[in-house]
Order: structure tokens, then sequence, then C-alpha cells
């Protein structure tokens, strides 16, 4: 992928797409003084230089209350033959991502609850793993920035 848009008409389209994904062709055009057509262009080619990957939704919990955020820091026995505990988290579906790192640490997942409860029920679950040699987990207080993308 390349570093940067084309230009500044690129980025501009990039930027009200991550505001809202989900804006009419003719409103962005609105916005970056193109035609609907011209947008959509854009749009493809944007998508095929792989600037976007893939477009998402974010959901609540279902019935508008919010989600509990929490951070699991993850220790293997033995980083190289770890892979049950990768397998274990792919089973909870409330792990929303987890990425393997460098450093003490062996693997950082972050995890979306209904309640507190039930991330309590989850780091009980990960520390009870096979291959884990330790769990740390935080409590997300409040989200100050959110830029998440699709990959």
């Amino acid at each position: 992928m390349p570093k940067n848009p084309r230009d500044e008409i690129d980025a501009q389209i990039l930027a009200e797409l991550r505001r809202n994904a989900r804006i009419s062709l003719a409103q962005l055009g609105g916005k970056v003084l193109l035609s609907r057509n011209a947008v959509r262009q854009r749009i493809e080619r944007l998508e095929r230089d792989g600037f976007i990957n893939g477009y998402t939704i974010k959901e609540s919990a279902g019935n508008g209350t919010p989600t509990v955020n929490a951070v699991l820091l993850i220790q293997r026995q033995d980083r190289m033959r770890g892979g049950d505990v990768i397998a274990g988290l792919r089973a909870i579906p409330e792990i929303t991502t987890c990425d393997v790192v460098s450093g003490e640490l062996d693997l950082i997942a972050r995890v979306e609850a209904p309640d507190a409860a039930r991330i309590q029920e989850i780091w009980r679950q990960v520390s009870e793993f096979p291959g884990v040699r330790d769990t740390t987990t935080a409590l997300s207080l409040s989200t100050v920035i959110d830029r998440q993308t699709p990959r």
C-alpha cells in the first residue's frame, strides 16, 4: 500500500469516510466539490490501491447499554508452542482483537463484554488455559481516541 493518498481530495474522502462510512456519494461529492461519479471512481481506486480495505459497523450491546472494555495481558509458558492459547482466545466471542507482542508479554487481547462480571469470567477462563503462565486485566475507564479500522 502506498504511504499517502494521491492528493488532498483523496485524503478528504478518506477522512469523511472515517467519520461516516455510510455517507452517500452525492453528499460526499458535495463536501469535496466533485460529482457523484468522480467520487465513486476515486473510492474504487482507493480500494484497489489498498487505502480502503473494507467497511464495518459498530454495534451496541443490543439493548442500547454500553459495553465494558478491558485489555488482557497474557504471558504464555512457551511462546513458540502456545498455539492452543490463541485457539482458546479465538473461541471467546467477546475478544475483539488479539496481538502477539514483543517484550515481557506474549499476547494482548481486547475484550468487549456486556458487564464487568463477564470480563471476570473471561479472565478466569483464560487464566485456566493450559499454557498460560500469567494474566493481567486492565478495565477501560473511558475511550478518548478510537481509530479502529477494519483489516
